[in-house]
């Protein structure tokens, strides 16, 4: 008897195991290629551990790369359904004939830090200095400070300081060094640098308010083409939704960051708590995209950028951002 109770109880065991596998078959798949050791992987990672993708009716699968370029191309070749960009760089894709569509991530942006012991107050401070970026002279955080010192201080920033352009770690030696006396850099290096003693002078969000900006619009975004997100319909909200319900998570729970601390590189506990904390102020309001914010925002970066920088993007592509609740 009992074994025959046994066989049954495992029988239905096997069955309940074939249907869930089943199940999860039947879910659509985005394929997202992130940099392997990239932020957005928290927030990936996060959605897959948790089961957030299987609640919102799709499975996740995170593809790691070496590098931005090679995650555009994976997206570009088909190897991909996904991949993240800010929304200024995705727009001028669109503007150039490729049809993506952008899912809001995070409005996380910086600023600029100087040394511990610095005396600079403002940006006016920094003349003849030496400020170090990373991204490049077309670093979209760098020319918003350059229009913020314009505007607020009558200064021609790039004129009057030296540059030093170079790679997110070596800004992040060089700043810890004391080698700058600015320094741009990414935000979660940013982060870490003020973990490491070094203070804020000016944030952009700051800067692109005083300068009429929306700085509540998401800069950095998921983004996927559109033909992709036509074949599964309701697939951008279910992504979004599954994203939203991550960051209410890491909003909210010790455990959950936690579990994904061994994936942040942090060096030490201040690092981590910085990490954590930089990364739940960059969470942007649920809802549409401000496009007369994004507008302003574009017509900037022309401004200041031009072709070099938004290509012939020169105002919001129709259908650019996803329509999501």
């Amino acid at each position: 008897m009992f074994d025959i109770v046994n066989r049954l109880g495992a029988a239905a065991l096997f069955s309940v195991a074939l249907a869930t596998a089943a199940t999860a078959q039947d879910l659509p798949t985005i394929r997202a290629a992130t940099l392997a050791i990239g932020t957005v992987n928290w927030e990936m990672n996060t959605i897959v551990e948790q089961g957030l993708d299987e609640k919102h009716g799709f499975d996740l699968q995170i593809q790691g790369y070496a590098d931005n370029g090679a995650t555009r191309v994976a997206v570009e070749g088909g190897e991909a359904d996904m991949a993240v960009a800010d929304w200024i760089w995705v727009a001028r894709q669109n503007a150039a004939g490729k049809d993506y569509v952008f899912i809001p991530y995070s409005k996380a942006v910086g600023g600029l830090l100087v040394p511990e012991n610095s005396e600079a107050q403002s940006l006016a401070d920094l003349a003849g200095g030496k400020i170090g970026i990373a991204g490049g002279p077309l670093d979209k955080s760098w020319l918003i400070l350059r229009a913020y010192a314009q505007q607020e201080h009558a200064m021609d920033l790039k004129a009057e300081t030296e540059q030093v352009f170079g790679a997110p770690p070596l800004i992040f030696k060089t700043g810890l060094s004391g080698e700058l006396d600015g320094a741009i850099n990414f935000w979660h290096f940013l982060a870490k640098m003020k973990a490491g003693g070094m203070r804020e002078l000016i944030s952009v969000e700051e800067a692109g308010n005083a300068l009429g900006l929306d700085t509540d619009t998401p800069l950095l975004g998921y983004y996927f083409k559109r033909n992709f997100l036509d074949a599964h319909p309701g697939l951008a909200q279910s992504f979004y939704d599954a994203s939203r319900d991550a960051k209410d998570l890491l909003s909210s729970s010790d455990a959950a960051w936690e579990a994904i601390r061994p994936d942040m590189n942090a060096g030490s506990d201040a690092e981590f708590d910085l990490l954590k904390s930089d990364w739940i102020a960059g969470i942007p309001a649920r809802g549409p995209v401000d496009i007369e914010g994004a507008n302003r925002m574009l017509a900037l970066m022309n401004a200041l950028g031009g072709g070099e920088l938004v290509g012939e993007a020169t105002e919001i592509p129709a259908g650019l951002f996803a329509d999501l609740e």
